[in-house]
């Protein structure tokens, strides 16, 4: 923890104590500490900024800046940032700790821990914390851009907060070289095809995610941008010439063969049948047809009584 230690100023040094690396790489790099005023557990989380001839880019302090608005709000979905903390410069970069508050475990790790799946309230309740956290972002012009259950935080209580957006994850170099990082499985196909992008790739990342919590394993496993849209083309169907961006592409239309296609409900035939248009609504290739996080919210789904409880 040397390095840490003497990334930070001194002063900060004295704030926090019991620094040890936490995680799997899942976050990239974050530390375990204690708060030495309020005794309570914090997560110190490494940013590497590069500087220019000005000092800090003036996209940065907006990042910051932001990130102090949204924190303002105290959303019970969005994990609370409690400190930014300066350290020291290293070659061309500052490095930064952003401090937030501390929680056990990722919304992969919730998964893994119960084997025998979820019920529908329960997943009901995740799905619904996420898209408010979701909403909240996207109201304040806020894209996410990197949903999945790694960067979903589960509290002890079973409640998901939303982490790693903003100046944590554009800033965060050491985060781009895990392979949890670069995982195409939550992708919107508008990315993979290297289009502009809006909300609407936040949205097909949480049709992704709602799948998982019903069958305990991601839905679209890809290798690579190609193979990915591929699997989502075998689930989803392959989409009609005339919604394919020719011009924006050099990915073609006709280099993809559908074969042996499933349903939705044959990958998982647990996923009642309200559940299954929710997640359509979701999973829609157009990103203007698809829908937002408050048109999933006032989705029947989150209001009738579920079979299953």
């Amino acid at each position: 923890m040397a390095y840490l230690e003497n990334s930070m100023s001194a002063d900060k040094q004295k704030a926090y104590e019991g620094l040890n690396k936490i995680g799997r790489g899942a976050y990239g790099t974050v530390y375990k500490a204690k708060d030495k005023q309020t005794g309570n557990d914090v997560a110190l989380k490494k940013v590497c900024v590069p500087l220019d001839e000005d000092g800090i880019p003036m996209s940065t302090l907006r990042e910051i800046a932001l990130l102090r608005q949204l924190n303002s709000h105290d959303h019970p979905n969005i994990v609370k940032l409690l400190d930014i903390c300066h350290g020291q410069q290293v070659g061309q970069d500052l490095v930064m700790f952003l401090v937030f508050e501390h929680i056990e475990q990722d919304l992969a790790t919730y998964i893994e821990k119960n084997p025998k799946g979820f019920s529908t309230l329960q997943i009901r309740q995740l799905s619904r914390d996420i898209l408010n956290g979701v909403d909240f972002l996207h109201s304040n012009r806020v894209i996410h851009r990197d949903l999945k259950p790694q960067n979903l935080l589960v509290t002890y209580d079973g409640h998901v907060k939303l982490a790693d957006f903003g100046l944590a994850k554009t800033y965060d170099f050491d985060m781009k070289l895990t392979s949890v990082v670069v995982t195409l499985w939550y992708r919107a196909p508008e990315v993979l095809l290297g289009l502009s992008y809006a909300t609407p790739v936040d949205i097909w990342s949480i049709g992704c995610i709602i799948v998982e919590l019903y069958s305990l394993k991601p839905i679209f496993c890809g290798s690579s941008e190609g193979d990915q849209l591929s699997k989502i083309f075998r689930l989803l169907g392959k989409p009609a010439k005339h919604e394919w961006p020719e011009e924006n592409t050099s990915i073609k239309w006709n280099s993809f063969d559908v074969i042996n296609q499933i349903t939705l409900g044959q990958f998982c035939p647990y996923i009642c049948e309200t559940a299954q248009d929710l997640i359509m609504g979701m999973l829609t290739f157009d990103p203007n047809k698809r829908m937002t996080a408050l048109d999933a919210l006032n989705h029947k789904y989150f209001k009738e009584e579920p079979i299953n409880t």
